[in-house]
């Protein structure tokens, strides 16, 4: 049964005056009651004319009555403005009207401008649909789900309402269920919200579906949305009414700190070391003297100032960074408030070792290059490196585990075993890091063969034979040049006193014409001064791989004996060991996995959440999966902080593991697309758009189609015919026409 616009003056005005339609009835009655029987010869021959035509007479006669009271009622039905739930309504009756709002909750909601902000503007939005849906008569059902739950992994996003009966009672529920949202931490999009409707609902046709998309419509996912457009053309084929609801104005300015990392170096307990921290302006102004409160441990430390930041662009800025005692800790880094607040904050923590350590292999019993080596890294007690170097002969690759050691350097080691070459890969592979060094006990066919492998091994480079690099005394130069490297940083100065002072006598040189291939992470880092390549690196795994073709020691050249080398093999040892740097900040929303060896560690896990999310510990038991290790994953990763895990290790000692969990900070950019933008972007699509502070959500709106402007159109009709029907049905006299000239009178 359809509803009504104006329903008070259809049961008020409207019913009562629909008796104006007997109005034409009455007048034929009375018309009826005039005529009078007489005697009357000539209408003998009449009323055997009128017997032939008397049925089409009276079906005309009753038609244009049927019209005229038609008419009237079509009036009065205009007044109160009558709709249906569906397109087919009037056929099949009161349709179930199923209400389903998909709210933006992604950080950038949280856009504040005046008294209010973008989140506010979407509540207000949801309130006034539940408000009308209450004053509707006919059957409805609300849902509500937020961006961030649908992003969330199967089975643990749920809706905040799902298919909720509107009572009467309904509109306080909502106000009740949206006191409870806040905006997330999260920068979810609105696709897997809009996939959620079929996996949730399902694509049946009992009911008229109304979705609500109430978003701020940010370029960044906005600007190409060929997966959205996908979803809501979808949507649109089912039948399904779409509306866009804008909650922003306009697009205001914004800073971010995009990255708070540490730089490539030795990070021990007692060692300075550095960290960058990266601000981004999403604005389209420049700003300047941008602060950055830095805190350590929780402790305040002294800002840093950056000085500019050009609009769309990035500036990043250096400090140092020492904490005296091994452990886990943190760094903190915040901007004062703007428009966005939960981009203005970075965290960052590292589980700081006493010393790193460093595993020496050497290839001569003796280790003289290894003691060279160990030297350079541990000079001794009155100069503190951080590096806790260790001398081993080649079987303790293949006796020991390796994953302990933050780098690995191989020196004058002439063949390993299958085992230890495999233990190698593995080790690099996972993103250790390792740097052979060469000398006369190298086998050239094991290099080749087994390390080089046509390029797919640990070497990065084939070996052609020993070489000896002459004096050119003709053209002095300096027998080792290098390229711009981190590890030859401090050498960055072209005269450079140190380095042109190395000599070296022999090598190993590569075939004649070899290049690095192309499309490989092959890179020659220093040359001789005949152009051979003397230092070469590339990528295995996720680790890296170092090949110095001389001796680590003296035995080839002098670099060994040169200040240049001290430098040199720490920063080496740095480079290598960046993989300690890996997982080094995790984003809200995604998972904390913890893996752990069930031979080390019990199952028992308990995390602990950053104190400003309010959440109590969470205690679970790590489960073994596939791979044989024990396996606790922590979902509810929504608010950006320090997180801890504590574990038990099979010794009974306890162990805490720390983690940093921060926004995306592309979230933090406000560019959005307007209206316009974006009925471009979703051509074809069928849609309703408007900004929240315009949206009037009335009941016309709600219930379903307007049958006015059909009323209208049909009423212009039924008038035409009516006029023409009584025209047809009416007497008309036949024109008499006029004699011509010369006719009969």
């Amino acid at each position: 049964m359809p509803s009504f616009v104006n329903p008070g003056l259809f049961w008020t005005l409207g019913l009562p005056t629909l008796a104006v339609v007997a109005i034409p009835v009455l007048i034929h009655l009375i018309n009826m009651m005039r005529h009078r029987r007489i005697e009357w010869a000539a209408m003998e021959f009449l009323l055997l004319s009128q017997k032939k035509h008397r049925t089409w007479v009276i079906f005309k006669q009753l038609l244009l009555l049927l019209m005229r009271m038609l008419a009237v009622a079509a009036v009065v039905f205009l007044v109160a403005q009558p709709r249906l739930q569906s397109q087919l309504g009037n056929l099949l009756g009161g349709v179930h009207t199923h209400h389903i709002v998909l709210i933006d909750d992604s950080y950038s909601m949280s856009d504040r401008w005046a008294d209010t902000d973008a989140f506010s503007e979407a509540k207000r939005v949801i309130e006034q649909i539940g408000l009308n849906a209450v004053r509707e008569n006919h059957p409805q059902s609300f849902s509500l789900i937020r961006f961030s739950n649908a992003a969330m992994p199967p089975g643990v996003g749920k809706p905040d309402m799902l298919k909720h009966a509107v009572g009467q009672n309904f509109d306080e529920e909502l106000e009740k269920q949206l006191g409870k949202l806040n905006v997330s931490q999260t920068a979810a999009g609105p696709l897997p919200a809009l996939q959620s409707i079929t996996k949730l609902f399902g694509d049946t046709a009992d009911e008229q579906r109304i979705v609500y998309l109430i978003s701020d419509f940010r370029a960044r996912q906005w600007n190409d949305p060929q997966e959205i457009r996908k979803e809501l053309a979808q949507l649109a084929d089912m039948g399904i009414d779409l509306r866009l609801i804008n909650c922003v104005d306009r697009v205001r300015p914004n800073l971010s700190i995009g990255s708070l990392e540490r730089v490539e170096g030795i990070h021990a307990a007692g060692v300075p070391w550095f960290m960058d921290v990266t601000v981004w302006n999403h604005g389209s102004d420049s700003v300047s003297d941008v602060a950055v409160t830095l805190s350590e441990d929780g402790h305040g430390r002294p800002s840093v100032v950056v000085p500019e930041i050009a609009p769309t662009h990035t500036a990043t800025e250096r400090f140092l960074v020492h904490f005296p005692a091994a452990g886990p800790h943190d760094v903190t880094a915040r901007l004062s408030g703007d428009a966005v607040e939960a981009d203005n904050h970075r965290y960052a923590t590292i589980a700081l070792p006493a010393a790193v350590p460093v595993l020496l292999v050497d290839g001569d019993a003796n280790a003289r290059d290894a003691r060279y080596f160990s030297y350079a890294l541990a000079p001794g007690e009155s100069v503190r490196t951080g590096v806790q170097p260790q001398i081993e002969m080649p079987r303790f690759l293949s006796l020991k585990p390796l994953e302990e050691f933050q780098a690995i350097n191989l020196m004058n080691v002439g063949r390993l075993d299958a085992s230890a070459v495999t233990a190698l890969e593995k080790y690099v592979e996972a993103g250790g890091g390792v740097a052979f060094f060469l000398g006369d006990r190298a086998e050239l066919n094991f290099y080749n063969d087994v390390l080089y492998n046509d390029g797919k091994g640990l070497f990065p480079v084939p070996l052609e034979r020993e070489a000896e690099l002459l004096v050119d005394r003709l053209e002095p130069a300096p027998d080792m040049q290098v390229e711009n490297h981190f590890i030859f940083r401090v050498f960055a100065a072209e005269q450079n006193t140190f380095l042109q002072t190395v000599t070296v006598e022999r090598y190993f040189s590569v075939p004649n014409g070899w290049r690095p291939p192309a499309d490989s992470t092959t890179r020659v880092i220093a040359r001789l001064r005949n152009g051979a390549p003397l230092m070469i690196e590339h990528q295995y795994g996720k680790g890296r791989v170092v090949a110095f073709l001389s001796s680590a020691g003296p035995s080839w050249n002098n670099w060994a004996r040169n200040p240049s080398f001290v430098v040199a093999v720490q920063d080496l040892q740095a480079h290598l060991s960046s993989r300690g740097a890996e997982a080094f900040s995790h984003t809200v929303g995604a998972p904390l996995v913890l893996k752990l060896n069930p031979a080390l560690y019990k199952e028992e896990v308990r995390f602990i959440y950053p104190e400003q999310s309010g959440e109590p510990p969470l205690a679970m038991q790590a489960a073994k999966t596939d791979d044989g290790l024990l396996t606790a994953v922590l979902n509810e990763t929504g608010v950006s902080g320090f997180y801890e895990a504590r574990l038990i290790r099979a010794d009974g000692t306890p162990e805490i593991r720390r983690y940093a969990v921060n926004v995306d900070p592309a979230e933090g950019d406000l560019s959005a697309i307007d209206g316009s933008q974006l009925a471009a972007r979703l051509e074809g699509v069928k849609y309703k758009y408007m900004q929240s502070s315009a949206f009037r959500s009335t009941a016309e709106e709600l219930a379903g189609y307007n049958l006015s402007d059909a009323l209208l159109y049909g009423l212009i009709l039924l008038l035409v015919g009516e006029q023409i029907l009584a025209w047809s049905a009416s007497y008309h006299p036949a024109k008499r026409r006029p004699l011509g000239k010369g006719g009969a009178a």
